[in-house]
């Protein structure tokens, strides 16, 4: 199995009540939309972790979820856990608070929490923009960390100040002329409870995700880095995404769940599908494949739950497959595994599968290899004209990568028929074991 290091940047980590606006100041930190921000509180559920830099120093951003204060989750003591876990890997910790409430008991709870804690603590007091905050902001002077840097998440005021408190603490763990190293990102996708989060963890060999029986339990886009066999991925656990009728109806907050796990899609190199094998494709699965063939994403179909199905005897794998291809057609192009996540069964084979699919996505053809090929394909199967002239291709050249794309130059067609066009991708990916990535295909007649 994998063996999962810490990354080599030295790791920040947010705390606080729930909705004391951390998701807020994340977001700002890494300029990305990585958390979810709403008004309710308890929102982050996970471990958010996003790489960040100031006056050139890089670290590790990590948002934890709402783990201190009351709360009717059911979930909450999972959130619990991995806030603890991110607390003990902490270099710097940035404790939050509200300004406009002023300090309140559970302020009080977090702050005993923390003075056990080996990293330095800096106190972030939020939203003082608001004249009422500032008059309370002497309040938590009484706490005893230093400094208390005074913010207003929102609108970006002060956070300059805190990340110089933040990056003069931090350990230089840099080796001299250390390059950093190449990772791959995966998003691992699929409709919910189809066993994302624990394949993420039977990845990592740890709990990194929350796993549990409840649909929707994952609502942030969820990643790590694991180091495997001198390769680096980041690996983005995503929520699962449901059909649109049924996201509308469940309100925003599942709405914005799942636009960020269509975001991963649009970053990843390669998107492993989960499918549950006890109950089989579904068109959803498809729509979701769909995102990640548009957005140029290298594809991975993980059947999980295997050990539930493979007493159905040794040929039920080719009916399995049969079925997953007849009713996603279109992604006959990507490699099919045969997991157990609870089990272990397999599981490295989706890395393996991962740097199959990522080395094809970014393959380059020399011009003259594949112009030999496309002048033998064409001759035996020329394409049909549309009108008088003969259609002609006369040179093929590669213009980019991730995913590879093609432009074919022809002599009076702009565009080929549907099915000839299939045909040209279908060969080029057979012929230069273009696996699992999707392939673009541009016609263009040559200008005199």
């Amino acid at each position: 199995m994998p063996s999962n290091r810490a990354s080599a940047l030295p790791t920040v980590v947010l705390v606080g009540r729930p909705n004391v606006g951390k998701s807020t100041l994340f977001n700002r930190i890494t300029r990305t939309r990585r958390s979810i921000v709403t008004p309710i509180a308890g929102t982050t559920r996970d471990v958010i972790a996003e790489p960040a830099e100031w006056v050139e120093r890089p670290f590790r951003l990590v948002d934890t979820g709402g783990m201190f204060g009351a709360s009717t989750d059911p979930l909450h003591e999972l959130v619990l856990i991995q806030g603890r876990k991110a607390l003990e890997t902490a270099d710097v910790i940035v404790f939050v608070v509200d300004g406009r409430e002023g300090l309140v008991p559970g302020d009080e709870e977090i702050a005993a929490s923390l003075r056990r804690s080996n990293a330095p603590v800096l106190l972030a007091v939020n939203k003082t923009d608001d004249k009422s905050a500032r008059g309370r902001v002497l309040e938590f002077h009484q706490f005893g960390f230093d400094p208390v840097v005074e913010i207003a998440a929102e609108h970006g005021e002060g956070v300059g100040d805190l990340l110089d408190e933040v990056v003069r603490r931090l350990p230089d763990r840099r080796e001299p002329g250390e390059d950093p190293i190449e990772e791959t990102a995966i998003a691992i996708v699929g409709r919910p409870n189809v066993g994302k989060s624990s394949l993420l963890n039977r990845l990592l060999k740890e709990e990194r995700s929350i796993v549990s029986e409840m649909p929707g339990t994952t609502r942030d886009t969820v990643d790590a880095v694991l180091k495997w066999h001198k390769r680096s991925y980041r690996i983005v656990d995503t929520a699962g995404i449901r059909r649109p009728g049924r996201v509308g109806k469940s309100g925003p907050l599942e709405s914005l769940s799942v636009l960020l796990a269509k975001r991963a899609i649009g970053k990843a190199d390669v998107a492993v599908l989960v499918i549950d094998a006890s109950i089989g494709p579904a068109d959803q699965d498809g729509a979701i494949a769909g995102e990640a063939e548009r957005a140029g994403c290298g594809i991975v179909i993980a059947a999980n739950k295997w050990d539930l199905v493979k007493g159905q005897g040794p040929d039920f794998y080719k009916k399995f497959d049969d079925e997953l291809l007849r009713q996603l057609k279109f992604l006959e192009y990507a490699p099919i595994l045969h997991i157990s996540a609870a089990t272990g069964e397999r599981a490295t084979k989706v890395l393996e599968a991962v740097d199959k699919v990522a080395a094809a996505r970014s393959r380059r053809i020399p011009t003259g290899e594949l112009n030999r090929f496309v002048q033998r394909i064409t001759a035996e199967h020329p394409p049909k004209s549309p009108g008088r002239r003969a259609v002609r291709v006369l040179y093929a050249a590669q213009t980019s990568v991730e995913p590879p794309t093609f432009v074919f130059f022809t002599n009076v067609a702009t565009e080929f028929h549907f099915s000839y066009q299939r045909y040209l991708v279908n060969r080029i990916r057979q012929e230069f074991d273009l696996v699992g990535t999707p392939i673009r295909l541009h016609v263009r007649r040559r200008e005199k």
